[in-house]
């Protein structure tokens, strides 16, 4: 049995933080570690992982195992193949069409009940069972109920922010009127940061507990090859001396030692 198998929600106040890009670069990184890694879209009002991902369809998407129409090992898709020397990748997919898009918008709050019960049940199905090392949860932006769900199925949230004013003050607002109520372990990644001071900065890590009152987890400069690539480059796998890739390396290794 896996013991120290761990999920993990990454989420942001608004969109436009990296969060997707983060989400899959980790997930790639603690692959590449040579870990057994699940990478799921639970960004069902617009999701953007399968393009990412290059897939262009799926058997079965996680809309399918949240309305409780297949179990989960339909919905996962094996792209070992994509990590050089490592562990395992799978993912899960949210179906992009139009019509799918509109029938999760239209959710009651039964159903959003259900789909926590059946995002809980992946504990035992993916991590217990299988052995799944990290259950990595993209989520949507904002207070949606999805990320509701994701947050309080997680072991730890990471919180993608950046330095733009109303991305601080609403992040600050969620992390205080949500993320205490669930009591749930948080950090934070500070992206797209112009001038970025070394993560080991003392004053600065201080000063950024003062602002969002949780741990910092990592500083991403705003690398303009990053922003070049438009998401059509997993840097994790694809550039494994580019800086992107080290920093991503010194976050994954500072989950492991706090798993």
């Amino acid at each position: 049995m896996n013991v120290v198998g761990k999920i993990i929600a990454v989420h942001s106040y608004k969109g436009g933080t990296g969060k997707t890009l983060l989400s899959v670069n980790l997930a790639a990184a603690f692959a590449k570690r040579g870990k057994r890694v699940c990478l799921f879209d639970l960004d069902f009002r617009a999701p953007s992982l399968a393009t990412l991902l290059k897939v262009e369809k799926a058997d079965h998407w996680l809309n399918d195992y949240l309305n409780g129409t297949c179990e989960i090992d339909k919905v996962l898709m094996d792209l070992t193949d994509r990590i050089h020397n490592g562990g395992k990748l799978f993912v899960g997919l949210a179906n992009p069409s139009t019509e799918a898009i509109r029938d999760i918008s239209a959710k009651d709050r039964k159903w959003e009940m259900r789909a926590l019960g059946r995002l809980l049940a992946l504990r035992n199905s993916l991590l217990d069972e299988k052995g799944i090392d990290y259950l990595i949860f993209d989520t949507s932006p904002g207070l949606q109920y999805s990320s509701i769900n994701a947050i309080v199925s997680s072991d730890l949230v990471i919180v993608a922010t950046t330095s733009d004013r109303s991305d601080v003050d609403g992040t600050k607002r969620m992390l205080k009127e949500l993320y205490e109520l669930f009591e749930k372990k948080t950090e934070i990644i500070l992206n797209k940061v112009l001038e970025a001071p070394t993560r080991s900065g003392k004053d600065f890590q201080a000063k950024v507990k003062d602002i969002y009152q949780v741990p910092l987890l990592g500083i991403v400069p705003c690398f303009c090859d990053i922003l070049k690539a438009e998401g059509n480059t997993i840097f994790a796998e694809e550039k494994p001396d580019h800086p992107f890739t080290r920093i991503l390396d010194e976050m994954a290794n500072t989950i492991e030692k706090s798993a």
